[in-house]
């Protein structure tokens, strides 16, 4: 993992960021995959406050629980 990714569930509402990395079990990375969640892929946090964070990954708005968010490594764009 890059020094400079840092969780999705540490990134403020509005910023962009790149998927660098997702951490967990085979089912748990394919199933984010299928969500598009991707190495590479751009997502946008568009609310980080309590509850659930609503982040846009490839055109799709969804919500990602704070346990997930904390194992998808993102790099800021």
């Amino acid at each position: 993992m890059m020094a400079s990714a840092l969780p999705l569930g540490l990134m403020v509402s509005g910023q962009n960021g790149k998927i660098k990395e997702i951490v967990g079990g085979k089912g748990f990375r394919e199933r984010l995959m299928e969500m598009g969640f991707n190495k590479g892929s751009t997502i946008k946090v568009i609310r980080n406050d309590s509850g659930p964070l609503i982040v846009i990954v490839k055109e799709s708005r969804m919500a990602v629980g704070r346990g997930m968010a904390q194992k998808i490594f993102v790099e800021g764009v």
